[in-house]
């Protein structure tokens, strides 16, 4: 194990860099990303100036959901190599002081996990119990009227038990029951696996779905508009007993006694986007508790990009960011990019170089997915190249994840920006996304490649940026501003958050000096203060 210290927390105000494997840099050439390829990059990665790498699933499956139906929890998919690229991953990173947290996929497994072999064949055995099973009702329809994310019945009648299983997702992703304690103490054999390789922490996938109501009452539905329905069921119910349940913050509880035993280990949670998830979010990460260490939540990836909605946002998560629990994310591997999401203009560069610097401004954590430092837009695919279930099944309406899987681009060569040498890879490289290959914007300081590295750079010479509190500065849309302060180091943070040059009159902002080295170009003079389309301003406000 090995050696690590709590004297001071290393994710407070980190910024982790999220990898999707497939999709990261191929060294086999067989059109798949691999362990193999994220160890030849990762000089790339720590060159960013991020303090942590988390890499989503690589453990052996059958690939229904891509690694998020795991069949063995403490090994790695042949697709991505073996145990040994693994450790030699793990050292390279600490090596060049990364750290690596990995995805612990916690409440479901794959169909064909051994567990559920066993659990599925009879309604007796040592881990007939290990899964969510219920009876039909009378006439044999499902017990209870809960909905699957990915569409259709959350159960699925398994004939050899003359039961109905429970899935939030595929039918292939049979749910965990953590209600046994054998399930339990499973899983944290599984956490003890990886903590004893060296990791640096975990992120628990869907930990909103973790518990379920025991009396497996019907949802209630949700208000909608008749005229307008969603296009996807689920958001038709109001999810108060499929999910979000009280048995979850004594599981994060005892969670936390399983890290305790490895000083310096985290924990990071994904909270859904139901009602409510900044407060979930600093249920679950209150330090007064022993929960969580961080947690992101999708619901921030939903909001308008405009200050009314950053400061809403920013009020609800006070609780969380007074404790650093929260962990910012604008992207990932599961919604539309966020430079596609929220531009209203197309995805320029200049945008790009907006949205990190807000993201990493925010008080708390950050997360950046891979080719977010790239300003990567949202790739449009055929629908004969779609790969993702989800989006298969709600195709035209909802085009599902792979228009942000699609692998990175790392050199202008056509027709896989140096991705892979096979044939083929599993997504296509959009011809659109060579421009924006890291070769092509390396040499060039004004790319947005260079202008992230040169704001994470900088930003972990703020203090008040990497760890303070945060209080909002009333100015006029298009301008969003806040005050971020630790002891006496006090930082004004300004964006213009549209596509127009903005000026703001002196007597608006509170007494500053101007900030360099952040590669923004905002400019202060005694009237105003002057930002060009989508700029920024940055200040340090005397004590």
């Amino acid at each position: 194990m090995s050696e690590r210290s709590n004297i001071h927390p290393w994710w407070r105000g980190a910024v982790l860099y999220e990898i999707y494997p497939r999709s990261f840099l191929d060294s086999g050439g067989d059109g798949v990303g691999d362990l193999r390829g994220i160890m030849r990059r990762l000089d790339y990665v720590a060159d960013l100036g991020v303090d942590g790498v988390w890499i989503c699933p690589f453990f052996p499956s059958p690939m229904k959901d891509f690694g998020y139906d795991v069949t063995d929890y403490c090994g790695v998919d042949p697709l991505f190599g073996n145990m040994a690229d693994f450790d030699a991953l793990l050292a390279e990173a600490h090596k060049l002081s990364l750290k690596i947290i990995i995805d612990q996929v916690w409440s479901h497994t794959s169909d064909r996990h051994p567990w559920f072999s066993e659990s599925r064949m009879a309604r007796s055995g040592d881990k007939s119990d290990w899964y969510v099973w219920a009876d039909p009702k009378p006439d044999g329809t499902p017990p209870n009227n809960w909905l699957s994310v990915f569409g259709g019945s959350a159960w699925t009648w398994e004939p050899r038990r003359r039961q109905y299983y429970l899935h939030h997702f595929l039918s292939a992703q049979p749910q965990l029951n953590l209600r046994n304690e054998k399930v339990v103490a499973a899983l944290f054999d599984v956490g003890k696996f990886w903590l004893d390789r060296g990791v640096d922490g975990f992120r628990l996938d869907a930990v909103d779905f973790m518990f379920h109501d025991p009396l497996l009452r019907d949802n209630p539905p949700r208000a909608i508009d008749p005229a307008i329905p969603p296009a996807r069921p689920f958001g038709m119910q109001r999810h108060i007993y499929d999910m979000l349940q009280p048995e979850l913050l004594d599981f994060m509880r005892r969670m936390r006694g399983l890290m305790s035993a490895y000083p310096g280990t985290m924990a990071m949670g994904e909270i859904s986007s139901e009602p409510g998830a900044l407060g979930r979010v600093a249920t679950y990460t209150d330090p007064r508790e022993q929960r969580l260490d961080l947690a992101y939540t999708l619901a921030v990836m939903k909001i308008k990009l405009n200050a009314a909605s950053l400061h809403r946002v920013l009020a609800e998560a006070t609780a969380a960011t007074d404790r650093g629990g929260l962990c910012w994310a604008f992207s990932n591997h599961d919604t539309v990019r966020a430079v596609s999401r929220w531009s209203r203009n197309g995805a320029s560069p200049q945008f790009a170089k907006m949205l990190m610097g807000l993201l990493v401004s925010l008080p708390g954590s950050a997360c950046v997915y891979q080719g977010e430092e790239l300003g990567l837009p949202e790739a449009e695919l055929l629908p004969s190249e779609m790969r993702d279930p989800y989006g298969i099944a709600f195709y035209p309406s909802f085009k599902g994840r792979d228009g942000a899987r699609t692998p990175m681009p790392w050199t202008t060569q056509k027709p896989w920006a140096g991705f892979t040498r096979a044939t083929r890879p599993w997504l296509p490289v959009p011809p659109s996304h060579i421009p924006y290959a890291a070769a092509a914007q390396e040499n060039d300081a004004t790319s947005v490649l260079n202008h992230s590295r040169r704001l994470l750079r900088w930003r972990k010479q703020q203090p008040a940026l990497v760890t303070g509190g945060v209080r909002a500065v009333p100015l006029s849309e298009p301008l969003f501003a806040i005050e971020r302060a630790t002891g006496d180091d006090r930082v004004l943070a300004v964006f213009n958050l549209e596509d127009r040059p903005v000026r703001v009159a002196r007597e608006s902002l509170p007494d500053c000096a101007p900030l360099d080295g952040h590669g923004f170009t905002g400019v202060l003079t005694g009237r105003d203060l002057s930002l060009g389309p989508h700029d920024a301003f940055f200040a340090r406000i005397p004590h």
